[in-house]
């Protein structure tokens, strides 16, 4: 297992690159936008709180970045024109993307499988990677028009080995797991794309304190200070590694 976590980035590391971050309105998601814009990416901002997106927005500019671009989408209620829809104005207003970071999940409840409430089950495997599926197959095409795209699917320490209570959180990241191997498989020859998950670890975050609610948040890492691996996989240093599985923290 590789970890690059100690990455320390060109200044001009993403400059002209179009990058789409799910999930951009808080938390890991929202680092990781910043901090691609920060490298001369434009960012495309998604997720369903319009008004998280656009406090992105602001801070990118601020900063001096390129300016985002912004596309509300709630993946739980998104059906596939939705996704070709998406697809389709991303293409008339950059023409391509060279990047794809699947970061946007939902954590359900920590339950006995045996009581686990069979709608939230099916949201969160939806949530969580039905509706991830959906949108990289129909940005496939933008991203095959960028001569060195990356995508970065979002994995979890409980997606790489089960652990009880988990249910369908662990489930999702499983499958998410195993989808980065298949897709990238069948791209490796074929085109200049290349996938590969990545395990945030513990990080402070929302999802983390609804998941260990006892636990102290000043004893976690800030979204911002993990941000290496997420740049080491989304820019050309990483070019022809693919299929394989990251972590953004030692020992994680």
């Amino acid at each position: 297992m590789l970890c690059e976590f100690d990455y320390q980035p060109a200044a001009n590391l993403l400059k002209d690159k179009v990058i789409l971050v799910t999930g951009a309105g808080a938390g890991i998601g929202r680092a990781a936008a910043k901090a691609y814009a920060a490298l001369g990416a434009s960012v495309v901002l998604l997720g369903r709180t319009i008004s998280k997106l656009e406090a992105v927005y602001d801070e990118i500019l601020e900063a001096g970045g390129p300016e985002p671009a912004i596309y509300p989408l709630n993946l739980e209620g998104a059906s596939w024109p939705d996704y070709q829809a998406m697809a389709d104005r991303l293409y008339e207003t950059f023409g391509r993307l060279d990047g794809v970071l699947h970061n946007a999940s939902i954590l359900g409840t920590l339950s006995p499988v045996q009581s686990y409430n069979p709608e939230l089950w099916q949201r969160v495997m939806h949530i969580n990677f039905n509706a991830q599926v959906m949108l990289q197959q129909a940005t496939l095409s933008l991203l095959e028009q960028s001569e060195d795209a990356s995508i970065i699917f979002t994995s979890s320490s409980v997606g790489r080995v089960g652990r009880a209570y988990w249910g369908p959180y662990a489930c999702s990241k499983f499958a998410t797991e195993g989808f980065v191997q298949v897709l990238s498989q069948e791209l490796e020859n074929i085109s200049n794309i290349r996938v590969n998950s990545l395990n945030p670890g513990a990080t402070r975050t929302q999802m983390r304190a609804d998941a260990f609610p006892a636990e102290h948040p000043d004893t976690l890492r800030k979204p911002e200070e993990i941000m290496g691996t997420y740049l080491y996989l989304m820019g050309p240093d990483s070019k022809g590694i693919t299929g394989q599985q990251f972590n953004a923290q030692p020992n994680r």
